[in-house]
């Protein structure tokens, strides 16, 4: 009786990990024939660009709003710590290097999620409990052309835009607090910056961790959506899947592609 116990527990542990590389090997054949989609997705890009309004300006208010006030924080926090070594001019470098390398893509790919990824795995999910993906497969139609690769486009594109808001607008935040309040040369927070930053090394890196964010958390939006269960409970724990998921895989990302970038 003593191993009943034992068994049990290595049974469910085998459950666990068959039904997660199931997923993973499901997750892997629709993220392949939605890149396999993509020379089609882009004829029609009317489609496109529906997606493109839909995901990126609904959720312009939410970005530029928090970009403004993660460069408020970093002004302060900068102007403070660089002030004990005798460097406040290098204020600039420091708020532009902070936002254009770390912040900006990954700040923006998690609000992206919060905001953008549910609502299109709720939006596929009632898709589903609606059976219109069904009704679109009576009628020959490819729910997956039609309906998800067009949203995996529009992610993808959006994503560096919003980062790109972010950014800009932190970088504004952070001048208003350096030279408006507290006092820094204009001239030294401007020259600083433009004389330390490198288009390609810094901005080229962010924009290649900002498409990578967007194609991850649209997927995974997508996902989710698309193997909810046909229920309004199977929905919402879809939702709530793909902020959980797509934040990790956000954050787990962005150390790999930093120690990739960066150690070059």
């Amino acid at each position: 009786m003593k191993w009943d116990g034992l068994y049990r527990w290595l049974g469910d542990v085998g459950r666990a990990t068959r039904t997660r590389l199931a997923d993973l090997g499901q997750g892997a054949r629709l993220l392949v024939r939605l890149l396999a989609l993509s020379p089609a997705t882009l004829r029609r890009f009317g489609l496109v660009r529906d997606q493109i309004f839909f995901l990126g300006n609904h959720s312009l208010a939410i970005i530029a709003v928090s970009g403004l006030f993660v460069g408020f924080v970093l002004g302060l926090q900068g102007y403070y710590t660089l002030q004990r070594y005798g460097s406040a001019e290098a204020l600039g470098l420091l708020v532009a290097l902070s936002l254009v390398r770390e912040l900006g893509p990954v700040v923006t790919a998690l609000l992206f999620a919060g905001r953008a990824g549910t609502a299109l795995t709720a939006e596929i999910g009632l898709m589903k409990a609606g059976e219109q993906l069904s009704a679109m497969e009576m009628m020959a139609v490819d729910p997956v052309r039609r309906i998800l690769a067009p949203r995996l486009w529009g992610g993808l594109i959006a994503m560096p835009l919003l980062a790109a808001v972010f950014s800009a607008l932190g970088i504004l935040g952070g001048w208003l607090v350096g030279v408006v309040m507290i006092g820094v040369d204009p001239g030294s927070f401007w020259s600083q910056m433009q004389g330390g930053v490198d288009v390609f090394r810094d901005v080229g890196n962010g924009v290649i961790k900002s498409m990578v964010f967007g194609l991850t958390v649209t997927f995974v939006a997508l996902y989710q959506g698309f193997e909810a269960q046909a229920t309004p409970e199977g929905v919402a724990r879809a939702t709530t899947r793909t902020v959980v998921q797509a934040s990790l895989a956000v954050l787990g990302l962005d150390f790999l592609l930093t120690a990739a970038m960066f150690s070059l």
